[in-house]
């Protein structure tokens, strides 16, 4: 029976399968390095694109965005930040709807203390066991991945 499903070859098969084991291994693997800072892996990113961000802050739905977080997920997490004071949420005053999440002081030292042990887990366990060429085509991958899948 001829069912017009394209399936994967035995090679596409095998690529497959470590790339889901291997990405599940990585992410549990740096979120528990993470929790001895009292962070997840979840928090961390947070706490990155708040530090990246003009004045340490964006608007919540903004944050959810380039997170690829649901709105109720981060507001959840933003929550839990706010009550250990590594963020704050403010009103947006040029748009009453708006909220923005705000990095603090305490959230970005420790941000600060985290970074290289997070920056070094990566490396470790990513980064040192490909070459330059093999991580470069992994990101041409997965740019094709979300530009494809943001398009629809």
């Amino acid at each position: 029976m001829t069912t017009g499903t394209r399936w994967l070859d035995a090679e596409q098969q095998v690529a497959w399968r470590a790339y889901l084991l291997g990405t599940a291994r990585l992410m549990a693997k740096l979120d528990d390095d993470l929790r001895q800072f009292g962070l997840g892996l979840n928090d961390y990113e947070i706490l990155v694109r708040l530090s990246e961000a003009p004045d340490r802050r964006l608007r919540m739905a903004d944050l959810a965005d380039r997170l690829h977080q649901s709105r109720s997920r981060l507001t959840h997490t933003v929550g839990r930040l706010e009550s250990a004071d590594l963020v704050r949420r403010t009103s947006c005053t040029s748009d009453k709807r708006g909220v923005w999440a705000e990095l603090t002081e305490a959230g970005f030292a420790l941000l600060e203390q985290a970074a290289p042990f997070h920056v070094e887990g990566v490396r470790e366990n990513l980064l040192d066991l490909a070459s330059s060429e093999d991580f470069a085509a992994v990101g041409r991958v997965f740019d094709a991945v979300s530009e494809h899948i943001g398009q629809r």
